[in-house]
Order: structure tokens, then sequence, then C-alpha cells
């Protein structure tokens, strides 16, 4: 129920076309109540025409004058989307006051957007008149809907941000004569497996199924009766592909054989009137939308020399005649002129400011219900973190048990534009866009304490080292890497206990690192080395003083060359010394390669190993510190 009193509104202010009619809009009124008036007469069952409301001064205008057709100096306004968003979230949504009639008066869409509130015909008159001056082929609507659609009720419905994209069916192969090969032999077990498992997922949704029949509503006694208004965008203009409704209540798209929009009345533009013809007891489904097919649409005003037949000509012939033989309008045909030049819209300039446009909410913030679902917006800079919006997800439809958590950002310094937290987990994931210091791209964490497990994922091509994601927990760090020119692919470090005494002492994490015990490091195939001497994996045990390298295979090789390059039992380790000898170096090669019997090669190999070995030790410590 509305609590706003439209009766008190001042009125003193407006311009004299707000409460006076010029002699065209008095001809216009003339011209409508003749034409309902053979309407009522012609089609005594169907409902009154919505033709000519009252406006906010208490004078009648004719509903295609109302329109005033605006392009607003906004980017998002020049289209559909942006057009439905704004005026779905500028105003409040007030109930017709008898769902089942359109309403007495329809107030100009400037005092709509001055006390930012209105039923769906307010709603629709101001969406339709943006439309219409960006360029779209767009009239209002007057019909029926479901209750939920009247009442925007949207707790049976799922949240647009959490539906999924509709999956794309697999095209069939056109050669239907090609050669069938015998397919692979399959575990019968493993089918089996499968097979049970399907079944399991089914009766799982059969439950959610008939938990769903149980939530819906009882069938609404009004069905089929209540009135509702939106917008009709038909094909053509604006190159859009196919005609489509816009429920102005929510600024969403639907198709013309949507299921909720259950009739249509009329429909109509800035130039003319229209009314429907066609049979609605299947709803929307079968209607066609070619306006100049006169046997599926009456149109008021002749945009031609052929007459409609409904006649708009002057009243003031006999009107005994025409009501009592309709067939005077045909021998009438071709002698008068039915076509006839709309009056100017008697509406004032739609203005919009940057300062509305930028902050559409007039209560601070919006909130929809959904099915176990709320979504909150706000306005950009309302929240000092640049909140703009957040959905909640939740397990039960009282909305108390708290599944999961996103939030969207927007003008944040750090680049963070949504994060996302799962209640049940506790996993908190932030995503960047480009353009952050450290080329963050997505952050997941269940503390910001360090060792505590933290997933990082980074704008790899913009990173001189390909890096795209690191995992780093207490005990261990992995990092994955893209489109290297040593084709490195992967690096695993594993660490070890800190020093507790240090800890108690007080000393920083920084002068107490963790101790690294081994490095491994994983590369893909070069092609242009043999595949003896192209690295697959390497593995450094630091504190066992080991290094082990292992190559990658040839095409015809099972089995793969190894080195392994051991500390002599007994020899102290002395610092930048290089001792090797065949008893502290193991090989392993399936196949000959005069290079590692050459004892000079692999010293040479190993004092680049203890190098890389320093280096990747200080590469280390500095993700560790980027961490």
């Amino acid at each position: 129920v509305s609590d706003f009193d439209w009766s008190s509104i001042d009125t003193s202010h407006l311009p004299s076309s707000y409460k006076t009619n010029s002699w065209q809009e008095k001809e216009l009124l003339q011209l409508a109540d003749h034409f309902n008036e053979q309407y009522i007469h012609l089609c005594p069952e169907r409902k009154p025409l919505f033709i000519h409301p009252v406006n906010e001064c208490g004078v009648q205008k004719f509903v295609s004058t109302t329109l005033r057709p605006t392009l607003l100096p906004y980017p998002d306004m020049y289209y559909w989307s942006g057009c439905a968003s704004f005026v779905c979230d500028y105003l409040i949504m007030e109930p017709l006051k008898c769902p089942i009639t359109p309403p007495s008066s329809l107030y100009s869409p400037t005092t709509i957007l001055k006390y930012q509130r209105g039923n769906c015909f307010d709603f629709s008159v101001l969406l339709c008149s943006l439309l219409i001056g960006a360029g779209y082929d767009a009239y209002c609507v007057h019909g029926y809907a479901t209750l939920e659609m009247c009442s925007l009720d949207l707790t049976q419905e799922v949240c647009p941000r959490l539906r999924k994209p509709p999956e794309v069916p697999e095209e069939e192969d056109p050669n239907k004569y090609r050669i069938r090969y015998p397919s692979d032999p399959q575990s019968q077990f493993v089918l089996q497996q499968k097979a049970k498992e399907k079944e399991a997922e089914s009766a799982q949704e059969q439950e959610i199924e008939e938990e769903v029949e149980v939530e819906k509503p009882k069938r609404d006694r009004l069905h089929g009766l209540r009135v509702h208004a939106w917008v009709l965008v038909l094909a053509g203009k604006r190159k859009v592909p196919e005609t489509f409704f816009i429920n102005p209540f929510t600024g969403d798209s639907h198709s013309t054989t949507d299921e909720s929009f259950l009739g249509i009345e009329s429909i109509w533009n800035h130039r003319n009137y229209w009314v429907n013809m066609q049979d609605c007891r299947r709803g929307c489904k079968d209607l066609s939308f070619d306006l100049s097919d006169s046997f599926c649409w009456e149109i008021m005003f002749s945009e031609s020399n052929k007459t409609p037949e409904f006649t708009t000509e002057s009243p003031k012939k006999d009107k005994d005649d025409t009501v009592s033989d309709p067939s005077n309008v045909l021998e009438e045909k071709g002698e008068i002129d039915m076509s006839f030049e709309m009056p100017l819209s008697w509406v004032a300039q739609i203005r919009i400011s940057s300062k509305q446009y930028v902050n559409p909410f007039s209560r601070g913030k919006k909130v929809i219900l959904y099915n176990k679902a709320k979504q909150e917006k706000w306005a950009a800079y309302v929240n000092g973190d640049g909140l703009v919006e957040r959905l909640t997800v939740y397990a039960d439809s009282d909305y108390t048990e708290k599944l999961e958590v996103k939030e969207w950002f927007k003008h944040r310094e750090d680049l963070l534009y949504m994060r996302e937290v799962n209640k049940q987990t506790q996993l908190i994931t932030d995503h960047f866009l480009p353009g952050h210091p450290l080329l963050l791209k997505a952050h997941s964490y269940t503390s910001l304490e360090p060792e505590t497990g933290h997933t990082v994922e980074f704008y790899h091509t913009a990173r001189g080292d390909g890096l795209w994601k690191r995992f780093e927990s207490a005990t261990e760090m992995t990092e994955y890497f893209v489109g290297r020119d040593d084709f490195l692919h992967m690096r695993h470090t594993e660490f070890g206990e800190t020093d507790k005494k240090m800890e108690k002492a007080g000393v920083t994490a920084e002068a107490n690192p963790r101790p690294i015990v081994q490095i491994k490091e994983c590369f893909h195939r070069n092609p242009e080395k043999p595949a003896d001497e192209d690295i697959e994996e390497r593995v450094f045990m630091v504190i066992d003083d080991v290094i082990q390298l292992t190559y990658h295979l040839e095409l015809h090789d099972t089995i793969a060359s190894k080195v392994v390059f051991c500390r002599v039992i007994g020899r102290e380790k002395r610092e930048e010394e290089i001792f090797l000898s065949r008893e502290n170096t193991v090989q392993y090669q399936p196949w000959s390669s005069e290079k590692h019997k050459n004892m000079f090669y692999l010293y040479d190999l190993l004092w680049e190993l203890r190098a890389e070995q320093k280096d990747l030790k200080q590469y280390v410590r500095d993700s560790e510190a980027e961490v």
C-alpha cells in the first residue's frame, strides 16, 4: 500500500500545457471518444480502453501525448538496458488502487521523476519516452499479467546474477557416411557407477522440484484479470533482431511468449494508438505484432488512405446512423480522409541531472528479494569502501542461513571490483581489475595473516616472469607460469618449521624465515633441443644438498634419463666449492649421450645448477615477501 498522498502535491508551478488543452488536443479527445463509442458498440464484451485519463492537474490528456521522446546525454541511456535499469532503480513501485482496472489518472513523466514513484503505467510511459528518444520502436502496453509481475514479487524467481547461461547444443557431424572406428573399451563397473550417480542426481532434482512445488503460492483468484503495463520493443530499428517485452518494474527483457504476460488490450506510442483484436486465451504466445495487419490490430488514426473498422470521423455527424448500420463505415471508405496529425506532447522537457543519474536510489539503497537470495544496491560513492552491490545467497526461503555473499565495488584505488565470501568454509576471494601495482587478478584466503593459505592469480601477460597463479601455505608454495621462454610451467617449494625459540623471543618473520627444504621445477618440451638434453624436471634438495635432473622422453621411449648430484659422505661442505667425482654423480641413461659421459660437461652443469639454486632461493624469499 502506498504511503504517499498524491493529492497533496503542488501543481501551481506547472506550465499552462498541464492545465489546459489546445484546440488540437480538444479535437483529438473528440475523435478518441468517438472511436471509443464505436469500440464499445462493436465489442461490448471487451474492457474499456485506456485512452484519456486525467493528469496531475485533473485535465484529460490523450495517452500518446503524455509520451515525451527524450535522449539523455549519458552513454548508458542510449541503450534499452541502460534506460530500463535507470527507471526501475530510480522510481519506487506503487501498486494500482484497483488491481483489475487501469488507473483513472496518468501523470506526466516530469512529475513522476520529481517524486520518484509511480505505478506500472507511470513506469512504462517514462521508459517508453526514453526508448523512443534513443531511436527504438517502442510502445506502451496496457494488458494483463500474473500476480507476481504486477506486485513485483520476485521471491519465486532466480536472481539474474545466479542464472546459468544456456547450454549450446553440440552440432552433429553432417557426414553420416564416415568410417566408424571401434570405440575404446569401457569398464562395465564404471558405467554402472555412473548410472547410479545419474539416478541419485535425478532423485535429488526431483526432491528439489517437489520442494519448489510446495513453496509455490496458491492459484491467484484474480488470475488473468490483473491489469499491468509494460513496454513493447519491435524488431527493426536500432538493429533489434527480435521483438521483446520490457518489464518496467525490473528492467528485464522478456520474450513475447513469456507466460507471465496474459493478454494485451491496447498499445500506443507518441504517434498513434492500436487496439488488439486477437484472441488472448493462450496469453501473448500466439499474438502477431505486425501493426499494419488490420485483422490483428485496429489503428485509431489511419496512417494511410485506408479507413479503419472503427471510424474516427467527427462526432457532429449522426451517431445513430453509424451505430445502427456499421456497414456505413465500409460505404464511406475512401471518401473521408482519416489521417490525423498527433499534437505535440504537453509534457515539459524531461531532464535528469548528473546527480540524479549517478545516485538513482531515493532511499539510499535498493533491496530485492529473490528465491533464497537477497540483492542490495547502492549508488557509487555512497559507501566509503566503494560497495555498490551485494548478493546474499541463503539455504532457506526465510533468509536466515547464509551460504554465500558476493559484493561488487567501484572506483577503488586498489582496483578491487568483486569479493566472494563462502560462509560455510569462510573462504574469501577478491577479484581485481587490470592495473593493480602487483598485477593481481584474484586473491583467495581465509585470513590475512601470512602462512595461512593464500591462492593468488595474476595478469600473467603483464608480468615479466609469466607467473599466473601462486598457492602458499605454512609448509609449501606452488607457482604456475605461462608463456615463458625457458618453458618453465611449475615451481614447487617445500618449507621446514621455523625456530620456535626465536618466535617466542618476538623475532619478526623476516628475521626468522622458514627454512627451504626443497625446490622442484617442471618444464615443457623444447622442440629445438634433443630429448636427452631437454630437462623436464629438476629438484633442488637444499638441506640434503642433492640436485636431481630428469629429462624429457622421445616418442618411442618409456624411461627417462636422469642425473643426480649428491653430497660426498664424510666430506665437509665448504662455501663456493664444487666437488665432483664419479662417486657423487649418479647417471641413468637408456641411450648414449656423449655430453653426459664427459666429466667436464657435468662439472660445468653442476656449477650452473649451484648458481641457479642460489638465485632460486632468493626468488622464493621475494615471493614470500610479495604474498
